[in-house]
């Protein structure tokens, strides 16, 4: 039996296995210096979250990431923020987040520098790397209104004005007359209700609704998430929107079986809420419902309602019911989530919907102002024998700025408006707004005054007419202007309100 020659026996290693043992051995030794020594490359920012972006008022946080684990005092310490935009820090592995104390004021650049800090683990000394210097930009949305013109080609339709770029757009065409109108969050469109102005036979509740592109795009950053999650985790990014030329308009909802009355926005802009009445049978009315890219609903709640606002986080319908207010879903025929019996309007929410401004109908005939919170604590602010017309919190949310009226004494009744800050953290401690209450502007004996806080809290524009009647047709009004009057913050300043060149009512500040 032949057998088979053993195969030779190899020497160890071989010249291949030397090479890679020396390798590894080589590799780790320069680990092992690098782990002593420390990474000698420059720390540096990966990413800033508004470079080149245009912020708003719902911008409140911009985040840093870094290449890696920083020094938290030293890169606080080098930040500089130009103009200052005052804020606090927070931390997430290498991300840093500044969350701003205040909107960024409106119709500025501002530009971040960061440079001279450390990383946390390089050892100090001569050799220590310093971030790479970085310079950053972004800038604030313009500041910008719309209103209702008046006078001769302009007279009821919308215009856009750009405070920061002096710039003026008609939007609607002259065949409609604008009778109300909201803004979308982005400012790219408009909601308005109008009417035919060639139809003489129209009447207020023959209005329908449409949108209108004003030609704003804005490159908004994207949301941060909850500051909670692993890492901080993003959603809803905000694309801008495609670039639109102005005073391009689309039906939204026409007038053939129902008449349409008030309507409100919801912040997210994905829902319109409208009161609308059968034409056939006046008797069935209430709140419909109109969703994005879906055809219009009745909400079918038990129980008819008047005034309605709906809420900051675009679920739910705050809406006057019989005696008080009822908390609805944006759901058909659901049942109401609350019932707040002794309250008969609400005016505004806080942004973040954790408080309301509430009116109660007195037995007294007086009228009382409500703060109310989310977990139900009510607080009475103020207390007035004239009317609470509006009232709208500031990006603090802590003050609320009123327009209200004294009642005249005399034979004849009359109402003298003013507007006033009531500030809430004052009126809520120390009971009431004797102390907290703070008048700022005496008005002209007039109707349906308008009153708007732009975004930033930092100025309010309103109307002021001759008092005459709005016509249908709405032909010019001697002396209807709009003024604006600046905010600083300290209520005890004394303001004065500034004419505005331009003639109009109804203005509205852009998101």
């Amino acid at each position: 039996m032949q057998t088979t020659p053993a195969a030779p026996s190899k020497s160890f290693p071989q010249p291949l296995d030397r090479v890679a043992l020396a390798v590894i051995l080589i590799l780790s030794v320069l680990i092992g210096l690098l782990v002593l020594n420390g990474d000698r490359s420059a720390p540096r920012v990966r990413d800033f979250t508004w470079q080149n972006k245009q912020v708003g008022a719902d911008d409140s946080a911009f985040v840093f990431t870094f290449s890696r684990p920083m020094d938290h005092s030293s890169v606080e310490q080098n930040l500089q923020i130009e103009p200052p935009l005052p804020g606090k820090t927070s931390w997430a592995g290498r991300r840093m987040a500044y969350t701003l104390n205040t909107p960024a004021p409106y119709g500025t650049s501002f530009k971040v520098k960061l440079q001279n800090a450390q990383d946390r683990f390089t050892q100090e000394g001569s050799n220590r790397a310093s971030l790479q210097p970085f310079v950053g930009s972004f800038q604030s949305r313009d500041r910008a209104f719309a209103y209702i013109g008046v006078d001769r080609d302009e007279a009821g339709r919308l215009i856009l004005f750009n405070l920061t770029k002096q710039e003026k757009k008609i939007l609607t065409p002259q065949n409609l007359v604008v009778m109300d109108f909201k803004p979308y969050a982005q400012s790219d469109r408009i909601l308005f209700s109008a009417i035919d102005r060639a139809d003489q036979s129209q009447s207020l509740v023959d209005q329908k609704l449409y949108t209108v592109t004003t030609g704003i795009s804005i490159e908004a950053p994207a949301q941060l998430g909850d500051a909670q999650k692993s890492d901080w985790e993003f959603f809803n990014p905000a694309q801008p929107s495609p670039t639109q030329s102005s005073g391009q308009v689309d039906l939204v909802l026409d007038n053939q079986n129902y008449q349409n009355l008030k309507f409100d926005l919801s912040a997210d802009g994905t829902v319109i809420v409208v009161q609308r009445v059968n034409r056939k049978n006046p008797n069935n009315f209430g709140p419909w419902m109109i969703r994005q890219g879906s055809q219009p609903q009745p909400l079918d709640n038990k129980q008819p309602g008047g005034e309605f606002l709906i809420t900051p986080d675009s679920s739910s319908l705050a809406i006057a019911q019989g005696q008080g207010l009822a908390l609805i879903p944006l759901q058909p025929q659901a049942d109401p989530l609350d019932f707040l019996p002794k309250f008969g309007m609400v005016l505004s929410f806080s942004k973040d919907g954790s408080s309301a401004a509430m009116v109660k109908f007195n037995t007294d005939y007086t009228r009382s102002l409500f703060l109310v919170t989310n977990q139900g604590d009510s607080k009475e602010i103020f207390k007035t024998t004239g009317s609470i017309v509006s009232a709208q919190f500031d990006p603090t949310e802590q003050i609320l700025y009123c327009l209200l009226t004294n009642l005249i004494p005399g034979a004849t009744y009359q109402e003298q408006p003013y507007i006033a800050a009531i500030d809430l953290k004052t009126a809520v401690t120390q009971g009431g707004a004797e102390r907290a209450l703070y008048p700022m502007v005496l008005l002209p004996k007039q109707r349906d005054i308008q009153l708007s806080l732009a975004p930033d809290g930092l100025a309010l524009i309103f109307d002021q007419t001759n008092g005459e009647a709005r016509s249908l047709d709405s032909k010019p009004m001697v002396n209807s202007r709009l003024w604006l009057l600046p905010l600083t913050g300290d209520l005890t300043a004394k303001v004065q309100p500034e004419a505005l060149p331009m003639p109009g009512f109804h203005p509205r500040w852009l998101p």
